[in-house]
Parts: structure tokens; C-alpha cells; sequence
């Protein structure tokens, strides 16, 4: 019979057959894992600097106020202060960066579902490409922003281990990915 695999010898091809809701639910779900790993990253080259932090303080230490806010704090105040028309105080500065922290991981997974959901067979290793992409947005889109300095002002080390942290987070979301759709597909067939 014409196109029947198992007469010819070869596999089939598996098809992932993720919906829409799916591949951006699993994304989400796979950011939020590479997120962690992201941080995890980070967190063991603070140590291996010497800090001495626990990992749940490192990671949900207070941030006392906006002129000590990551990136993603101040953006998450920015948009908020844009639309309200209102200073935040500084007590919000923990909150808002924590939120906003796991919110920007969890939506970039989201895309990232929607891509390699599209494809016949989401790999792992696409979660490498894309951790370097949202690295070099961040350097693209931040300086304009005065959140961070133009790229080229940075030395080759802090720029590595920052891409170090950004390939850990997309190798984890990749991966994630994958499983949660192996995960869906062996629940459906």
C-alpha cells in the first residue's frame, strides 16, 4: 500500500498536534521552568563569587526600593505608573520585580510554545536559539529604555555569564516543552 510506513520499514513521523491553548499553555508552564533554571544559574555564580545568600532569599530577598529594581521591576513600573498616572511607592518595588521577574519568563515561554508548537517534532535543543534571543532582546530593547547600558559598554564576562544564564533558561524551556507535549500526546493516542 501506497505511503504505509510499516510496509516500507521506517517510522512514522510523530506529529506534535498541539493546539493553539495547548502550545501557549505549555510554553507558560515550560518559561516558568526555565525561569527557575535561569535563576539557578545565577544563583550558583553569585555563590561562586562568595556570597552566601540561602537560594529562597537570593531569589525573594527583599528589594528595598525602585533605584535597587532589576529590569524587569522597572519596566513592570513603568507600564503601571504609564497607565494609573501614579507614583508607586517604594514598598511595591519587591512585589512588582518578583511578579514581574517570573511574568516576562512565563509570557517569553508562551512564544515560545506558539513556535516550536508549530513544528512536527518540538526538539530541546530549539529552547538554545531562543534563550539567545531573549538575551539579545533585552540588550536591544533595555538601552533604549536607560535600563541598560548599550552592549558594547559591557565587559566579554559579565555579557557570558549572562548569556550562560539565558541558554540555561531556554535549554530548560525547551525541554519542558517537549516533555509536556510527548506528556499530551501519549495521553491522546
Amino acid at each position: 500500500m501506497a505511503g504505509d510506513t510499516k510496509a516500507m520499514g521506517t517510522a512514522p513521523r510523530q506529529t506534535t498536534a498541539t493546539t493553539p491553548l495547548a502550545a501557549v499553555a505549555g510554553g507558560f508552564l515550560a518559561g516558568v521552568a526555565g525561569t527557575a533554571s535561569m535563576d539557578t544559574v545565577r544563583y550558583l555564580m553569585t555563590r561562586h563569587t562568595g556570597a552566601k545568600e540561602s537560594p529562597l532569599r537570593w531569589e525573594f530577598g527583599p528589594i528595598d526600593s525602585w533605584n535597587d529594581a532589576p529590569a524587569p521591576g522597572q519596566v513592570a513600573r513603568r507600564v503601571i505608573e504609564g497607565f494609573t498616572q501614579r507614583k508607586l511607592p517604594d514598598r511595591w518595588a519587591w512585589r512588582i520585580s518578583t511578579a514581574a521577574h517570573w511574568c516576562y519568563g512565563s509570557l517569553w515561554g508562551s512564544l515560545y510554545g506558539v513556535v516550536a508548537g508549530s513544528l512536527r517534532s518540538p526538539e530541546p535543543v530549539y529552547g538554545l536559539p531562543f534563550g539567545a534571543a531573549v538575551w539579545a532582546s533585552g540588550y536591544a530593547v533595555l538601552p533604549e529604555g536607560g535600563l541598560y547600558k548599550p552592549i558594547w559598554e559591557y565587559d566579554a564576562l559579565t555579557l557570558a555569564r549572562d548569556l550562560a544564564a539565558h541558554l540555561a533558561y531556554g535549554a530548560a524551556t525547551g525541554t519542558v516543552f517537549r516533555l509536556l507535549t510527548r506528556a499530551a500526546l501519549t495521553r491522546r493516542g
